[in-house]
């Protein structure tokens, strides 16, 4: 007589990280068949990387040498701005009820947040890499070694994965697609109140001190330092502590959140 193995009998780690990949591929595959999210994210900051290195370039520095400074400020806007939409989805599939039919199924049921925020990774890391090839194009030159090109490559992914699980928060608490679109608003505007395009040191102290206080500020100047061969100094010890923190407490309250909204 031969055994059989239901769903529930399966390994637990086996069985989530199997869920999990079938969540990431899902989402992969809404990319492909929608790639108008993707070309925004691509066009907006190289529309802004042109704007600032061109038409701003020349009256914040003469040298030539702007283009070095601004480009870290445009990849974590870059970064951040696609990020924040990563609660749009989620809730799209709970207005639509597709996390009901989820629910419906022998599956782990937190493989739908994990699934998007990792495909949405993914999917800036590819967006992130055809800036900077864009950048290097108008006159990008990076100092950095492969060590420090992956350190860089690390830092946006921390960033990315922060701005993603604060999004899902957002998403959840969102009652429309719209609603849960207004996240991406603050955060498209959160480097410009930043080291990323200007130094600190050049703006009002009021403005400076929040400047000096938020995410963004220590997460730029960790990635323009690792490619530019300049001293990282305490802004990756900084960059790391928002990251990771805001990063897990934004995992846990969207894990509350969503056990909370799928179990009504």
């Amino acid at each position: 007589m031969t055994a059989t193995t239901s769903p529930t009998t399966r390994p637990s780690l086996r069985w989530a990280v199997s869920d999990v990949l079938t969540m990431i591929g899902r989402k992969l595959r809404h990319v492909l068949r929608t790639p108008d999210e993707l070309i925004v994210s691509l066009i907006l900051p190289i529309t802004m990387m042109l704007l600032f290195v061109f038409v701003f370039g020349g009256a914040l520095d003469r040298s030539g040498g702007y283009v070095d400074y601004a480009v870290p400020g445009v990849l974590i806007l870059s970064a951040g701005f696609s990020a924040s939409q990563t609660g749009i989805g989620l809730t799209s599939d709970l207005v639509t009820g597709v996390v009901d039919r989820f629910r419906s199924l022998p599956i782990v049921v937190s493989s739908v947040l994990t699934g998007h925020v990792v495909a949405n990774l993914l999917r800036n890391l590819v967006s992130t890499t055809l800036v900077i090839l864009v950048a290097l194009l108008i006159g990008f030159r990076p100092a950095a070694n492969v060590l420090e090109w992956a350190a860089a490559f690390g830092v946006v992914a921390l960033y990315i994965l922060m701005i993603s699980w604060l999004s899902m928060i957002f998403g959840l608490l969102a009652k429309t697609v719209e609603g849960a679109g207004q996240f991406s608003f603050v955060i498209l505007f959160l480097p410009y109140l930043s080291s990323a395009f200007v130094p600190t040191e050049t703006m009002p102290d009021a403005l400076r001190v929040v400047a000096d206080n938020q995410p963004a500020t220590p997460v730029i100047e960790t990635v323009r330092a690792l490619l530019t061969g300049s001293p990282v100094g305490n802004s990756a010890a900084w960059a790391l502590g928002w990251c990771v923190g805001l990063g897990a407490l934004a995992f846990v309250i969207s894990s509350v959140l969503f056990v909370r909204r799928t179990s009504r």
